[in-house]
């Protein structure tokens, strides 16, 4: 079993104005609200038991716009974060939700042409182990750049200087049931939050870490030129879901 987690929370102070009476996931993104893109996504892949995390600021405007999920072909739950405590954190809300069910989590503001179900289904072969989604970047530098050997990832670095692969890690995970007892164990990073790196390294030190590579484009929209390179890819090309 596995049900799926958009974590769309955030203040979203990089867009500035755009998001001064919104959250930034319900900025349009093509013809939609940025937010229906993860939720298409999980949908397409045959999830239909699905929970959205944002702040307490614009809950109610989620709840208005996506309500209990019928008109989505899924059931929807939401779980408020009380304040900003890092993406692990925001995904422990999850754990009731999840309660002995794998995790697919997709970070709100990621938009990708490539449909979900094949890293799902390659996923679903080790179903103990955590799997990222990986895209090949002509600038690796920018990103957390995995190491690979076969299907598992040996190490995830951030930003590196001199990067050991062109895959840099996107906002796709899916977790076995006791990664909420691995965010249970983090201790807060300088920031303050609870790190999903710190996730991540659990499963690699525990050789538990395999990937899929991303085909078509992919694109983060959390800046106002990110979000315009986002809107530009799905007016040429819409999303696969």
């Amino acid at each position: 079993m596995i049900r799926g987690v958009i974590l769309a929370g955030g203040k979203g102070t990089r867009m500035g104005e755009l998001t001064k009476v919104t959250n930034k996931h319900l900025l349009p993104v093509g013809p939609y609200p940025m937010v229906y893109h993860p939720l298409k996504k999980l949908t397409g892949a045959g999830l239909t038991d699905i929970l959205l995390v944002s702040g307490t600021e614009h809950m109610g405007d989620f709840v208005e716009l996506l309500g209990s999920g019928k008109d989505h072909g899924c059931r929807l739950t939401y779980r408020v974060q009380d304040e900003a405590g890092g993406i692990a954190q925001a995904l422990g809300l999850a754990e009731l939700f999840c309660t002995g069910s794998r995790a697919c989590v997709l970070l709100g503001d990621n938009i990708f042409q490539a449909p979900l179900k094949p890293m799902l289904d390659a996923a679903n072969a080790r179903p103990d182990w955590a799997w990222i989604g990986l895209k090949e970047v002509h600038d690796p530098g920018r990103y957390g750049v995995a190491e690979l050997s076969g299907e598992r990832v040996l190490s995830i670095e951030e930003k590196p200087a001199n990067p050991k692969s062109n895959f840099a890690v996107v906002g796709i995970y899916i977790y076995p049931p006791d990664v909420f007892e691995v965010i249970r164990t983090l201790k807060p990073s300088k920031r303050g939050e609870l790190e999903i790196t710190d996730v991540n390294n659990f499963y690699l030190k525990a050789g538990r870490m395999g990937y899929s590579a991303l085909d078509g484009y992919w694109t983060d929209a959390g800046t106002l030129d990110s979000l315009d390179v986002a809107n530009e890819l799905v007016r040429k090309q819409t999303p696969t879901w």
